[in-house]
């Protein structure tokens, strides 16, 4: 080198990164031709780290704090240089600044709806969505494996692959439950904690760290939705046949007490063959077997009236008859 460009030359006494956005995960020192003197100083501020790369060798990785550069704080460095200890010569070398401050916030979700087989429903696809948090923890692997030698690597040029990432460990998390739809869409929690144990490993492969995840919603495509809410109404339907066939067998006591009680409960369950056919098959008691009751408990109880039957006596037999409604 001549001795004009000598003098040109600069030397590199301070290196900092001041982090002006909250977007950037990576930054390369602005080296260029320059030379870091020896004893320069270096910053990391807090959820920062810095790492030096010697010609593509990792060298040396520093966490928050003021560092003076010389031999003793690079020793990675001085090896692959094979300085000696009283090297205090200008060195060349690049330096780059992550942010290893938590990723807060990200959304994430499934594009297009995930086809899966369920126990109940069969064949389904579902969709999901929800919110995840993440940082840099393994600075030196985050430059082999994601940004490497750019200038400048942000959040957005890496969250597509780290949602891809999460839709596919959903599929999986769903593909070797036991559970049925329903059971993990009401246990979203738990589905979460299943998920973000699962994509743990991935995360860490890129020197990242999953700090939480939140699933907000499973769902149905709205046509299979649909055909869920119709189920759960035919469900209550049949809550509703079960609740007749007791309000029924629970009337025929009073109404056998009272005259012509009996008759008019056959009137009412006239009714409720109306709304048998109504609701179909899901009202499982037969009329025929009601009405052939409510005849026989009115005989016993004429019997009881002329003495020929005790109360003690109808009162049992009434009870047999109403078990076999059941």
């Amino acid at each position: 080198m001549s001795l004009t460009g000598f003098i040109k030359k600069q030397f590199i006494d301070v290196l900092e990164w001041l982090e002006p956005d909250d977007g950037t995960l990576a930054w390369r020192y602005p080296v260029a031709d320059n030379e870091i003197q020896h004893g320069a100083s270096l910053t990391v501020r807090p959820a920062q780290a810095a790492l030096f790369i010697d010609q593509g060798r990792i060298a040396d990785c520093f966490g928050p704090g003021r560092y003076r550069l010389e031999t003793a704080t690079l020793p990675l460095l001085t090896n692959l240089r094979h300085w000696d200890k009283l090297f205090a010569s200008p060195f060349k070398s690049d330096v780059h600044f992550f942010s290893t401050r938590r990723q807060l916030d990200r959304t994430w979700g499934t594009a297009t709806p995930l086809s899966l087989r369920d126990r109940e429903f069969g064949a389904v696809r579902l969709r999901a969505y929800g919110t995840y948090a993440y940082h840099v923890a393994d600075p030196a692997r985050f430059f082999t494996q994601v940004c490497g030698s750019s200038e400048r690597y942000d959040r957005e040029q890496l969250e597509g692959q780290l949602r891809s990432t999460l839709v596919a460990g959903l599929a999986d998390v769903f593909a070797g439950s036991s559970l049925p739809f329903l059971d993990l869409a009401g246990n979203q929690a738990a589905l979460a904690q299943a998920l973000q144990a699962r994509l743990a490993v991935a995360f860490a492969e890129l020197g990242l760290a999953l700090d939480g995840l939140v699933v907000e919603n499973v769902s149905l495509p709205d046509e299979l939705q649909k055909a869920l809410d119709q189920r759960i109404a035919m469900g209550i339907v049949g809550d509703l046949a079960s609740y007749t066939r007791y309000q029924v067998a629970s009337s025929i006591p009073d109404a056998a007490r009272n005259e012509g009680g009996l008759a008019a409960l056959g009137a009412g369950l006239g009714v409720g063959q109306m709304f048998g056919q109504a609701v179909g098959a899901a009202l499982p008691v037969a009329a025929d077997a009601v009405d052939e009751v409510a005849a026989t408990l009115e005989k016993l109880h004429a019997l009881v009236g002329k003495g020929v039957l005790t109360q003690a006596e109808f009162d049992a037999k009434k009870a047999e008859l109403l078990k076999k409604l059941g």
